[in-house]
C-alpha cells in the first residue's frame, strides 16, 4: 500500500507538470488520463491550474464540468447529466463509483447494500462486492463486507475535495467542536478540582484521626505507668498490712470465747 501511494503521488505530479503546459484540446485529454489513472483520487491541484479552470469558459467546458464531478460529485450525479457530459470508461465509472462511496462513508459508517446497490446503479451483490474490494485494495477506505446483514461497515475513508463555498461552513463547524472541547475541558477541570478538595479534606481527617490516636497512646502508657509505679512502690509494706489483723478483730475473738466459757 505504501509503494502504491508513493507511485500514485509520483503520477499525480507528473500529471501536474504536464497540466502546466497544456492548452485546449491537448489538456481536455490529459484531463481524461488523470480521470482514468489508477490511484488519483484527489483533483484539487488540477483545478485551481488557471489553464485548467480557462477550459470551463471553452468548448471543452464539458470535461471541466465532468472533472468536478469527480472532485466534488457522484456517479449519481454524472447520470444525472449524462446527456451533456462526455462518456465515461469502465475504468473511470469505477473510479467515481468508488469516490461515491467514499462520499456516503462521510454521513453513514454502516452502508446497507440498497442503497450502495441503487446509487452506484448495480446490478446484483457480486458485482458491488467486487467494487468494494477493488476500493480497498486501492487504499480508498476500509472496512468489511457483512454478508450476513447485507450491508457494508466503514472503518476509514480517504478525503475528497473541498468547495471553496464550502470553506465556511467547515470552519464554523470547527469554531463549535472547539467551543464544545472548551465546556468539556471546564467541566473535567471542575471535577478536578472537587477531587483535590475532597483529597485535601480525607487527608486532614486522616491526620487529625491519626494524632488523636496518638495522644490516647500517650495517656494509656502514663496511666499505665503510673498504676505500676504505685504497686511496687513498697511491697513488704503491702505484704506487712496483709498478715497482720484489722483493728479491733482480736478483741471480736476474745469475747466470742468469753461468752462460749459462761456458757
Amino acid at each position: 500500500m505504501a509503494a502504491e501511494g508513493k507511485v500514485t503521488g509520483q503520477s499525480q505530479e507528473q500529471f501536474l507538470l504536464l497540466a502546466k503546459a497544456a492548452r485546449g484540446a491537448a489538456l481536455a485529454s490529459l484531463i481524461h488520463q488523470v480521470l482514468e489513472a489508477p490511484g488519483i483520487y484527489v483533483f484539487g491541484e488540477l483545478l485551481d491550474m488557471p489553464a485548467v479552470r480557462e477550459l470551463a469558459d471553452s468548448e471543452f467546458s464539458p470535461v471541466f464540468h465532468l472533472l468536478t464531478i469527480f472532485a466534488y460529485g457522484t456517479y449519481a450525479d454524472y447520470l444525472a447529466e449524462a446527456a451533456n457530459l462526455p462518456p465515461l470508461t469502465e475504468a473511470q465509472k469505477n473510479k467515481l463509483r468508488h469516490l461515491s462511496v467514499v462520499t456516503l462513508a462521510a454521513k453513514i459508517k454502516c452502508i446497507p447494500y440498497s442503497v450502495l446497490l441503487e446509487q452506484l446503479q448495480l446490478k446484483n451483490v457480486r458485482q458491488l462486492e467486487d467494487l468494494v474490494i477493488e476500493a480497498v485494495y486501492a487504499d480508498v477506505l476500509r472496512g468489511s463486507l457483512d454478508q450476513r446483514n447485507q450491508r457494508l461497515e466503514v472503518d476509514y475513508s480517504i478525503g475528497r475535495d473541498i468547495r471553496r463555498e464550502e470553506l465556511s461552513t467547515i470552519t464554523r463547524t470547527l469554531q463549535e467542536w472547539c467551543q464544545g472541547c472548551e465546556v468539556v475541558l471546564s467541566g473535567i477541570e471542575e471535577q478536578v478540582s472537587r477531587a483535590n478538595q475532597h483529597k485535601e479534606q480525607q487527608l486532614a481527617l486522616k491526620q487529625q484521626i491519626e494524632s488523636e490516636v496518638a495522644n490516647l497512646k500517650k495517656t494509656i502508657k502514663v496511666t499505665t505507668a503510673a498504676a505500676a509505679a504505685a504497686t511496687s512502690q513498697d511491697p513488704e509494706q503491702h505484704l506487712t498490712e496483709l498478715r497482720e489483723p484489722a483493728p479491733g478483730t482480736n478483741q471480736r475473738q476474745t469475747s466470742k470465747k468469753t461468752s462460749k466459757a459462761k456458757g
